[in-house]
């Protein structure tokens, strides 16, 4: 696999990646959409507005029902919300209970009240370096954010690109166009594609479907929020799309995810066939080895989606982005891409009728 060096705008990080085998040659323009900066304006944003604004997004999310849609569907998921607000609660009491001791002490107030401020401050900046306390709240915050008003910059950045992504099947550029949404980009990208169908998307039913995968989703993390009626909206018409081909993946060892979850019947949607629903193990695209030491690691085991194998398994995120086979037909596949391909990455068979004939299959994607 051979990756040219990146092209950045202020819309996507764009770069060219050509992937061969004993008998096939991928060419792929890899693009991620750019959001960087938006995460980077919360993250630089001091401690005494992130700390009130994630409690904010906390008592929002309760108040508005997505925790208890939370333990409806996936306890575990549950645990992971109420996390950082535990550890801040904890926190907040250790620092309390030393102030007042110390107030004791002294008999004086003032430095009781001192200590118990630097010791909160201390314990929140050590706590977000061991366990990232404050990319936890970051991500609440901007959650929230995101149901209540949205971000117009991300926004017009969204609707850019769907045009682009428009554009780009009509013009059949590419063998396949495919959208992979990891984690809250699974959120953005189904907003993405939201807007391509508003482009004019769904009118172009004899070219090939846009494939769309949704991994390690926190799709239900918005859609439980009862304030969140235009993203589930968006899901209804993406979902309903006959342009787009969504499957969902989902692991069982990942907390991040809600694992055996179908978000629409659980947003009060009705079922249409899309996603489709893939269950995947983690520990099987992990080297022995190696798995004991990352399964505890909630961030290693949730960003595994969109990270190499180390075995060949099922569900292979770069065999998706940058392999032969089209993502429907590896969804399809029981175990996935290794069906159609031997050890040594050769096809057995042609992958599809489109691609039959001779011993080199070439695919463009996008």
């Amino acid at each position: 696999m051979v990756s040219s060096e990146p092209t950045n705008s202020d819309d996507v990080s764009t770069w060219q990646v050509l992937a061969t085998g004993p008998n096939w040659r991928v060419e792929t323009e890899y693009c991620a959409i750019r959001w960087d900066d938006v995460v980077e304006a919360t993250n630089r944003r001091p401690i005494w507005w992130r700390i009130p604004q994630g409690l904010l997004a906390f008592v929002d999310f309760i108040v508005g029902g997505a925790l208890w849609g939370y333990l409806c569907a996936s306890w575990r998921y549950a645990m992971f919300f109420l996390y950082p607000f535990l550890i801040l609660a904890i926190i907040a009491a250790f620092s309390l209970a030393g102030g007042m001791a110390l107030t004791r002490a002294t008999d004086s107030s003032a430095i009781g009240a001192l200590a118990a401020i630097g010791t909160f401050l201390l314990s929140f900046l050590a706590a977000d370096r061991w366990v990232y306390l404050g990319l936890l709240f970051d991500d609440w915050i901007f959650a929230r954010q995101y149901i209540r008003r949205g971000d117009p910059i991300l926004d017009g950045r969204l609707r850019r690109v769907a045009a682009e992504i428009v554009e780009a099947r009509r013009s059949g550029s590419a063998d396949e166009i495919l959208i992979v949404g990891h984690s809250l980009g699974a959120v953005l990208a189904i907003d993405l594609i939201d807007h391509a169908i508003r482009h004019g998307l769904d009118d172009q039913d004899d070219r090939p479907r846009l494939a769309f995968l949704s991994v390690g989703s926190s799709t239900l993390k918005i859609g439980l929020h009862r304030a969140a009626g235009r993203f589930r909206a968006a899901v209804e018409r993406v979902s309903a799309c006959r342009a787009v081909f969504w499957a969902d993946y989902q692991a069982r060892s990942d907390v991040m995810n809600f694992y055996r979850a179908d978000p629409l019947p659980l947003m009060g949607l009705a079922a249409t066939g899309s996603p489709v629903i893939r269950s995947v193990s983690i520990r099987r695209m992990i080297d022995p080895a190696r798995y004991p030491r990352i399964r505890k690691n909630w961030y290693r085991m949730h960003c595994q989606f969109v990270r190499g194998n180390d075995r060949r398994a099922p569900y292979d995120y770069f065999m998706f982005v940058c392999g032969p086979l089209f993502a429907e037909q590896q969804v399809n596949a029981k175990e996935g891409a290794m069906q159609a391909l031997d050890a040594d990455g050769r096809f057995l068979v042609s992958p599809s009728p489109s691609l039959a004939g001779g011993h080199s299959t070439e695919v463009a994607k996008r």
